[in-house]
């Protein structure tokens, strides 16, 4: 299987210009792979969580806290589902083409990228001043937490902490989805001095050959990585066990058994 692809120049020289479309096949095939594989785990493996009867005692206890506990904001929510419109878009426009389904896609595809740029801008200064930013990213402060969730997954229960607002699960792929969407966002960025558009003058000698080919490579590795990453996004939020995660990002809220059953009050103090 070929990785890349190269072309000439005028000049007659090599020059890179994009990945192989293989790559693309590669990522359907690793995404669907990893459903299977993760199917077959949860249907073998203990996947423990806190059991019925100390969920009870811990709602018995805490009658203090509301029925409906407070998970995502309107604001948080709405940039979600734009971001999720603008990112699906962008790969039915990319990656329709390729296999066979012509339409005029380059308009919707830096249009739909302009839009995931924008909501992403807006994400970043709404975290930052209005949420906990720090609650969704991982470092060796969930070392610990890693090791209880391994043990609990073996079926032994352990003391150890829950996860706080976000599993660590969550955090891992916040992590990946971010770096991913960076290098798609710059590169696509860059790429648009290319296209004819109403915001700028096209400029496709803003770089030279070698390093539009590195631009086109980065920007068609971060998109086949996407089209794997929301493949199992999307796997996960379908999930009979994970719904009420997904019905919150919708609701914006989960019950007060939810959160008790599923998190750690220490570390996600109730709203």
């Amino acid at each position: 299987m070929d990785l890349l692809t190269w072309g000439r120049n005028p000049w007659g020289e090599s020059i890179l210009t994009h990945i192989s479309w293989d790559l693309l096949w590669a990522s359907l095939f690793a995404g669907f792979a990893f459903l299977l594989a993760h199917a077959s785990y949860m249907f073998l493996s203990a996947h423990r969580k806190r059991d019925a009867a100390e969920t009870d005692r811990l709602e018995a206890a805490r009658t203090d806290l509301p029925t409906r506990v407070g998970r995502h904001s309107l604001t948080a929510r709405l940039f979600h589902w734009v971001m999720a419109a603008a990112m699906f878009t962008l790969l039915f426009t990319a990656f329709l083409p390729i296999v066979g389904v012509q339409f005029p896609w380059v308009t919707w595809h830096w249009m739909a990228g302009l839009v995931l740029t924008v909501s992403i801008l807006f994400h970043i200064i709404h975290a930052t001043f209005w949420m906990d930013f720090w609650s969704i990213w991982v470092g060796p402060k969930d070392i610990p937490e890693l090791k209880a969730e391994l043990m609990r997954e073996l079926g032994r229960e352990v003391d150890g902490p829950k996860p706080g607002k976000y599993p660590l699960g969550n955090r891992l792929y916040h992590l990946v989805i971010v770096l991913t969407a960076l290098v798609v966002v710059v590169s696509g960025l860059v790429m648009m001095v290319r296209v004819r558009t109403p915001l700028f003058t096209r400029n496709p000698y803003l770089l030279d050959d070698g390093n539009w080919g590195l631009t086109y490579v980065a920007h068609g590795l971060a998109g086949v990585a996407l089209v794997g990453l929301v493949i199992a996004h999307v796997y996960f939020a379908v999930r009979p066990e994970k719904w009420w995660i997904t019905k919150s990002m919708i609701l914006g809220w989960i019950t007060r058994r939810q959160y008790l059953e599923h998190h750690d009050p220490q570390r996600w103090i109730a709203r």
